[in-house]
């Protein structure tokens, strides 16, 4: 994400150096719609144009930012912070792509179509030579969704089997996601009945809280959230706000619990 420090200041009507990277950056997002559903070439450059604009307008009115169309300083250290890779909002979809639960003490989001496990009993697994304290991590992300949903889980010895795959991979790994290396992206996932679970293996990784590394607890606990049903949210002290912050460790919130009950009541 080195590309965003020379973009302070940057506004329709200019051309500045690595505006293509921004562009790439919230199209993979989701803020820019491209209707022919390919990776468009037409806006691919270095020029702040109308749809740009309203690509940063969309991300300021979702982070609860001032909605200037303009790359101000606190929509660059918004995007500047280290992340999850899943989009706000899926790629090539209408304006309202999530579903949105129209409450006032809630902003939990579902995929589109509100895909969701047709069981209550999951597996999940690594494959052969992961790094056990992995193991720990995830064995506790998924005691913290079973004790708030009717879900249980269990860990399977057959990779191929399990209904959670999780791994770690690193750049471009083949599933059209690539990772962009240490900061950035964290991790992604893909909506149920998928099942996959990508770490960025270039990532500092820890099972705890430790200054300059992430906790893969942490992360795991956001990406399981994904790969049951659950989008991001705009609630910062949810596990499912897409931005991690280094050295810290979260638990689920009260909107992701109102989220997960929701998609799976008891």
């Amino acid at each position: 994400m080195d590309f965003l420090k020379t973009l302070t200041g940057a506004r329709k009507g200019t051309t500045v150096k690595d505006i293509s990277q921004l562009k790439k950056y919230l199209s993979h997002l989701g803020y820019i719609n491209d209707n022919n559903h390919t990776t468009p070439t037409n806006h691919i450059n270095d020029f702040f144009d109308d749809k740009l604009e309203m690509a940063i307008k969309r991300y300021q009115t979702f982070f609860k930012l001032t909605v200037n169309g303009i790359m101000d300083n606190n929509t660059v250290i918004q995007m500047s912070r280290p992340q999850c890779g899943v989009p706000d909002f899926p790629l090539n979809s209408s304006n309202e792509p999530y579903l949105q639960i129209p409450t006032l003490a809630s902003y939990f989001t579902f995929f589109l179509g509100d895909p969701k496990w047709p069981k209550r009993n999951l597996t999940y697994s690594f494959p052969w030579g992961t790094r056990k304290d992995a193991y720990s991590a995830i064995q506790h992300a998924t005691q913290l969704w079973s004790f708030f949903s009717p879900l249980k889980f269990s860990y399977k010895s057959n990779y191929d089997q399990a209904n959670i795959k999780i791994s770690f991979q690193y750049r471009d790994h083949g599933d059209g996601s690539p990772f962009d290396g240490s900061g950035g992206i964290l991790g992604h996932v893909f909506a149920p009945t998928d099942g996959t679970i990508h770490y960025d293996g270039d990532e500092r990784w820890v099972n705890g809280e430790t200054p300059g590394a992430f906790d893969l607890q942490t992360v795991g606990l956001h990406e399981l959230g994904h790969a049951l049903g659950l989008g991001h949210t705009v609630h910062v002290d949810a596990i499912m706000y897409p931005y991690i912050q280094v050295g810290t460790r979260k638990v689920l919130g009260y909107d992701d619990v109102l989220g997960i009950r929701t998609l799976y009541p008891f």
